[in-house]
């Protein structure tokens, strides 16, 4: 597959879990996003600072060349906003974004159960807040079963 695609959304929503299911589905090489930001972007999220663009935008590059170092593959990435997205979209090949939907409640929850993750469950309102929903994103319910995202995600390919 000559494509990019990217598994999308907020804190907890599964998108390493489902990124890197999928892309072995895919037969596709898989990045986690998370495995790019810098040391000090991991130290301000784990003290419970959200972000700002400014400390995006270099990670956000980064990760555009390693998609443009492959013939496609599956980026587990939150990508946000939808100038995020625009970033991650601009490579040499085309590329899809999946959104992974799921409730603050939900998300709650699984960030909950997690452990050792530099994301503190603090800073879940402010991605909710950062979410921009437009008509180019392919939308999967994420709250059933990983098996029934992933045939959902088969369904919408």
């Amino acid at each position: 597959m000559n494509e990019n695609l990217v598994v999308m959304g907020v804190a907890g929503c599964g998108k390493s879990t489902i990124g890197f299911k999928l892309a072995k589905q895919l037969g596709m090489p898989f990045l986690d996003a998370d495995n790019f930001h810098s040391d000090l972007n991991l130290k301000k999220m784990s003290s419970g600072l959200a972000l700002e663009d400014a400390d995006r935008l270099p990670w956000l590059q980064i990760l555009k060349d390693e998609l443009n170092a492959r013939s496609g593959c599956v980026l587990a990435c939150s990508a946000l906003k939808k100038e995020y997205r625009s970033i991650l979209g601009g490579c040499r090949l085309p590329t899809r974004f999946l959104l992974l939907q799921i409730s603050k409640a939900i998300a709650r929850s699984r960030m909950a159960g997690r452990e050792g993750h530099f994301m503190p469950q603090s800073l879940l309102e402010s991605q909710f807040d950062t979410l921009e929903i437009t008509d180019d994103l392919i939308v999967i319910d994420a709250e059933t079963s990983e098996d029934t995202v992933l045939s959902s995600i088969a369904m919408n390919l």
